[in-house]
């Protein structure tokens, strides 16, 4: 078994809002996966007091728990859970109900001897390597179809015909896209935030395949490296237009 990440903020001087984990069971029989992003809110009130770093290590370490500890519980099931625990843990300080409330993209994998379950909310990336069919994304292409479209994103979070992410309704776990996929036809699994696979959908260095093998031969910090890279080479986003300059990056890479 190999098991690689990396995370690494945009900026040095800002606490990094990405949560990235692996859990493996002692009998080693399986494992799960968990990468966040979180959703950093515009300048004023967010209505929290904790900020978006302390809420996707609470929603994080909850869904990593949960999927881990009960097996046959959906992942859908362990999303709500785990965002349930989170609202409980700062309700009491904070207007969950103020629509900049943290928030977060999701991606979770497990694995057992028979298969390999996922789930997927909102902009972060799931690859699977299948061994006779190569890299598979798995996406969430709500926000890319509205943009396509020219709406503006804003109005559109966690709203009907819009786009959705984990903040404190655990009912948007069914908005995830999930499935699974038989253990025999998988060779490996990455997950990606989209400061990461910003390498493929931001600077075109390479397609879905390109970033996989570049994961399975040089790791996750090695592909973090490459995006600074592209990064600082246009730092004013003349060549390749983005929202950030840089971006908050983790990547797991697990060969189960």
């Amino acid at each position: 078994m190999r098991i690689e990440l990396a995370t690494a903020p945009g900026d040095h001087t800002y606490p990094n809002e990405d949560y990235a984990s692996v859990a493996l069971p002692a009998s080693g029989s399986g494992g799960a996966l968990v990468v966040l992003d979180g959703v950093t809110p515009p300048e004023g009130d967010d209505g929290c007091v904790h900020g978006v770093s302390w809420f996707t290590a609470r929603l994080g370490g909850a869904l990593l728990e949960v999927s881990g500890s009960h097996r046959d519980t959906p992942l859908t099931s362990c999303l709500s859970e785990a965002i349930t625990r989170t609202a409980a843990a700062h309700s009491s300080t904070c207007d969950l109900s103020h629509p900049l409330t943290p928030q977060a993209t999701v991606v979770a994998a497990r694995w057992d001897a028979e298969r390999i379950e996922y789930l997927v909310l909102s902009d972060s990336v799931l690859l699977v390597e299948l061994i006779r069919d190569g890299v598979t994304p798995v996406l969430d292409d709500r926000i890319d179809r509205l943009r396509a479209e020219g709406r503006r994103l804003a109005p559109l979070r966690n709203a009907e015909g819009g786009f959705f992410t984990a903040a404190a309704d655990p009912t948007v776990s069914d908005k995830a896209v999930t499935g699974e996929f038989p253990r025999a036809e998988v060779r490996a699994l990455a997950a990606l935030t989209d400061g990461a696979s910003r390498w493929v959908e931001t600077f075109g260095a390479g397609d879905w395949a390109d970033c996989f093998a570049l994961l399975r031969k040089e790791g996750p910090q090695a592909l973090i490296d490459r995006v600074r890279a592209a990064e600082h080479a246009d730092p004013d986003g003349a060549a390749f237009p983005r929202g950030k300059t840089h971006d908050d990056a983790a990547v797991v890479f697990a060969e189960p």
